[in-house]
Parts: structure tokens; C-alpha cells; sequence
């Protein structure tokens, strides 16, 4: 004979698998999410905010890295958490829907989160160089111009704002 201990663990388990099946087919899966934005000054500002300190915080650990203060592993590891990041505030720019006055600023802003994320992805594969001692200024190169195009579009993106 089962346990009372037993009875109750499989009614809880059954009831935990029916209530999520019914979440599943309750809640429609075709509803693409939207985000609401009324004051698109303030968001585009808290985009900015959030921008510069992923900025200033990979800035960081890349000279950590380029210092030998850092091992190429962690820096990595930082980069991917970083590129999350980023591209979650692309993905809330897509599905944000600013006024037309708001879109030319929000637009060059979006691509400067992009130009940024390529930087960040740049400096990744420059750690992996590293860890495979092979090494290419070229790179090095390439990722200050990637990060003078973001700063750049973050300019524009400023002087694009409405007045």
C-alpha cells in the first residue's frame, strides 16, 4: 500500500503538470509582445544611461584584458553577458514603436547599439586571439573604428531628438 507521503507528492506533480498544461492553451501563443512607450524622451534617455555604462564597464575589462590584469577567459565571459545585454535593448527598440518625430533619433541610436555590439564581439574574438597567442593589430584596428562608429551614431541619435 502506497504512503501517505507518496499519495501526496503525485496529486501535487499531477496537479502542477495540469494547471501548466492549462497556462498553455490558455494564454495565446501568437501574440507577438509589444512594448508601451508614452514618454519616449525619458526611454530613449535610460537607453543612453544603460548604453554608457555597458560601455564604460567593457571599455574597462578590455584595457584589464589588454593589461594582462584579466585572464582572456573572464573577458570573454563578461563580453557574453555584455552582448545579451545589448542586443535585449535592440530587441526593445524594434518592438518599442516611436512617434514619427522620435524615429530618426531612436533609429541611429538602435544602430549605435549595433555598431557596439560588433565592437564588443570584435574585442571577443581579439580574447580569443590572446588565449591562442596570436595576436593581429589589425583587429585592434578594427574594432577602434567600430567603437568611433558607435560613438558617432550616438551623436547623431542626440542631435536627431525632437526640441
Amino acid at each position: 500500500m502506497a504512503s501517505k507521503k507518496g499519495i501526496v507528492i503525485t496529486v501535487v506533480i499531477l496537479a502542477a503538470i495540469t494547471a501548466a498544461s492549462f497556462l498553455f492553451w490558455a494564454i495565446p501563443q501568437d501574440n507577438p509582445s509589444t512594448l508601451v512607450v508614452s514618454d519616449y524622451e525619458n526611454y530613449l534617455d535610460g537607453v543612453m544611461n544603460i548604453h554608457e555604462v555597458l560601455q564604460e564597464s567593457i571599455e574597462t575589462e578590455f584595457q584589464n584584458l589588454l593589461d594582462k590584469k584579466m585572464s582572456p577567459d573572464e573577458y570573454i565571459a563578461i563580453t557574453d553577458v555584455t552582448t545579451s545585454q545589448v542586443t535585449a535593448q535592440i530587441s526593445e527598440f524594434i518592438t518599442s514603436k516611436p512617434t514619427k518625430e522620435w524615429q530618426d533619433s531612436y533609429i541611429s541610436h538602435m544602430e549605435a547599439l549595433k555598431k557596439f555590439n560588433s565592437y564588443v564581439i570584435e574585442t571577443k574574438v581579439f580574447a580569443n586571439m590572446i588565449k591562442n597567442n596570436n595576436t593581429d593589430t589589425e583587429i585592434l584596428q578594427k574594432i577602434d573604428v567600430l567603437k568611433s562608429e558607435s560613438h558617432e551614431l550616438l551623436k547623431k541619435s542626440d542631435s536627431l531628438r525632437p526640441k
